[in-house]
């Protein structure tokens, strides 16, 4: 049976869903109902119509002045909400980079007061200038640059005459020379201290001279002088592409991740600058003259605030958005810029995006005003209206069925992304599991094959014995699965007893695939019973597998790898040595390699977590990792824990 709005569609092409609610209710589906139905629609419509249309046209006619309008708005607004992105971006890299040259120039602040503290430096201080006591300090600032790391150190006499340096040996020496017109010596023997940022005029490569004056009674002071090396600052920032630069108080750029810009002046230098840089010798080499500022015309030298308003750079690269902040050391200025290139597309989009929403919001309300005349037409002319409604149906129809298409789509898209996350996350383990399943499987398949034919020739013994094997084989296998399986799940947080041993053999069974690819099997040098510390197992032993996967990283390539750990207990602690022959670790990056995102490899091949995340579990175990170079070339590492009252626990027991 055709409902009520079925059969006043098909009398008189009439809508039902523009009856009112009240007026609807009424209605049940009777022949007479129907027809007063169809009264009643055609009643509301006519009553509603005019005003209707009107309003439509209005909104249209809004819709498109609007339209025209809001594109602009819209870019207006994107661009600047991405240049506040900008903004902040660069301001976060400004904090780091201030905190990060901080950091470098801390690291020598008290090395030339340290240095004067040494009795050969005493000596020089006294007046003792005989050639023993110069070759004693020669001799002993040159050691201090080879295990502290600046790139020079010398003394200076009152006069500014260089009596002992570093550097003594090589034909840059310093000794001898006069370097009294340098700013860092006349502030350390007025002030104390001095500093000051300068190209060398003896070696002609710059550096940062940090100087302390050294007095004793009755004698004339003498300066000591660090020259500090911050070049590995901007090979960083170059290598990284980062826009970030450091200028003087005159506003020169000394140190910067781009090269056009070094030794560059911020804005036009004036002839009092000019003339102090020429007295210091600052540049010394450097052709300031020839080179043009980078910043605009119309801007002055930055203050570097933090309310102070970024500048735009026009640059060789494109149009750069800079921020610039303040640095204690004499007055420098840290810029950072970045390119605005995006920036203008990002609020080109919305600004497309804008017209074509308001197009659409347009062409909506026209399409509206158009329907409400339509319709208007339609109540006359029944056949073509139910003609119209059966098309828009049949559209509507098939947008819905579009739609449940696309969700079925997209619900199966997504049910094969999680498919391939498993695949992937299975193809991670896939390697070890079958590298350590598939031999004992040939092996274990070859013993039931002879257990077959000693079956056939009825030898009892010789059967029972390859069954033994043959199980042997599975426990092997039950085995391998059973140590992926533990190292897999996710790891606990409370302490435990652990017998130090049975962490070393889980460590050595999860990294015996790698090991055996490299054609090595790491020898255990421990003697039972183990040693019982306080730790979380799991943890510990990740820890272990870290240093030892390092040392097969190191062995690779060469002809003898070897690898051996060592376990020894002493003064109430247990150190496990994982000793390999392999590269080794070079003595300035010792102190370093635990530093979290610092690695050796090559881009790519790790993030420099792995030692940093190791440090982090043993020192929750009360202990520490130490490295140091082995015996023979390679690397000794060293995992150091105190010890708990020790239970006798033999390496098979534990496994």
């Amino acid at each position: 049976m055709r409902s009520a709005r079925q059969n006043v569609r098909a009398e008189e092409g009439t809508d039902i869903l523009s009856v009112p609610c009240e007026d609807r209710a009424q209605f049940s589906g009777s022949r007479d109902a129907e027809v007063t139905l169809d009264s009643v629609v055609q009643r509301h419509w006519k009553r509603i119509d005019p005003r209707m249309t009107r309003t439509i046209g209005r909104m249209t006619i809004a819709m498109l002045v609007l339209t025209c309008i809001a594109p602009f708005v819209a870019y207006y607004v994107a661009n600047g909400v991405a240049l506040g992105t900008l903004e902040s971006q660069l301001q976060r890299s400004l904090v780091l980079t201030n905190r990060t040259i901080t950091t470098e120039i801390e690291r020598f602040r008290y090395l030339p007061v340290v240095v004067g503290e040494d009795a050969r430096i005493r000596a020089l201080a006294k007046g003792e200038r005989t050639a023993p006591v110069l070759a004693a300090a020669n001799d002993y600032l040159e050691t201090i640059v080879q295990q502290a790391g600046p790139a020079e150190l010398y003394i200076l006499d009152a006069n500014g005459i260089t009596l002992a340096a570093s550097n003594h040996a090589t034909p840059e020496s310093f000794v001898g020379h006069d370097y009294s017109f340098r700013p860092y010596f006349r502030k350390a023997i007025r002030q104390g201290e001095g500093r000051f940022y300068a190209i060398g005029v003896t070696t002609k490569k710059p550096g940062y001279f940090l100087a302390s004056r050294i007095d004793r009674a009755g004698q004339p002071p003498i300066v000591v002088v660090v020259k500090a090396d911050l070049s590995p600052l901007e090979r960083a920032w170059e290598a990284a592409g980062v826009q970030t630069a450091i200028a003087d108080r005159f506003g020169i750029v000394f140190l910067s991740g781009n090269p056009l810009w070094k030794y560059r002046p911020l804005v036009p230098l004036g002839q009092p600058a000019t003339s102090r840089l020429a007295e210091e010798r600052t540049y010394e080499g450097a052709d300031l003259a020839a080179t043009s500022p980078i910043l605009p015309a119309d801007t002055g030298l930055p203050e570097g605030g933090p309310e102070e308003p970024s500048v735009r750079i026009a640059d060789e690269r494109g149009q750069l958005l800079a921020r610039f902040s303040a640095v204690e050391q004499g007055g420098w200025r840290v810029l950072a810029a970045t390119s605005m290139e995006d920036t203008a597309k990002l609020a080109g989009f919305w600004a497309l995006a804008t017209l074509i929403g308001g197009l659409l919001a347009t062409g909506g309300l026209y399409f509206l005003h158009q329907r409400t005349q339509i319709i208007r037409e339609r109540l006359r002319q029944g056949e073509t209206l139910e003609r119209m409604v059966a098309a828009r149906t049949q559209d509507l129809a098939s947008e819905i069925e579009m739609r449940r298409k696309t969700e079925r789509e997209l619900r199966r898209m997504q049910e094969e992304i999680i498919h391939s996350e498993k695949m992937a996350a299975l193809g991670r383990m896939s390697t070890a599991i079958v590298h350590e399943v598939s031999q004992p499987l040939a092996a274990l398949d070859a013993t039931l094959a002879t257990t077959a034919v000693l079956a056939t020739k009825n030898e009892p013994e010789a059967v029972g014995t390859k069954i033994v094997d043959a199980r042997s084989l599975v426990k092997r296998m039950q085995r391998t699965v059973k140590h992926l399986k533990t190292f897999a799940r996710k790891d606990a947080s409370e302490l435990e007893e652990v017998a130090i041993d049975t962490v070393i053999h889980n460590a050595v069974e999860l990294a015996a695939p790698r090991a055996k690819g490299l054609g090595l099997t790491p020898r255990v040098e421990a003697q039972a019973p183990s040693p019982v510390v306080t730790a979380v197992a799991l943890k510990l032993e990740q820890a272990m597998l870290n240093l030892l996967l390092n040392a097969l990283d190191a062995v690779e390539g060469r002809a003898d790898p070897s690898i051996i750990i060592r376990r020894t207990q002493d003064d109430g602690r247990v150190e496990v040595h994982i000793v390999d022959n392999g590269t080794g670790i070079a003595p300035e990056l010792r102190e370093r390699v635990l530093e979290p995102f610092f690695t050796t490899k090559l881009t790519g091949e790790g993030l420099g977590l792995g030692l940093s995340i190791s440090t982090t579990i043993v020192r929750e175990c009360g202990g520490e990792i130490r490295f140091q170079e082995a015996p023979g070339g390679g690397t000794c590492a060293t995992i150091s824990v105190p010890l708990r009252t020790p239970r006798p626990h033999n390496l098979e027991a534990a496994q």
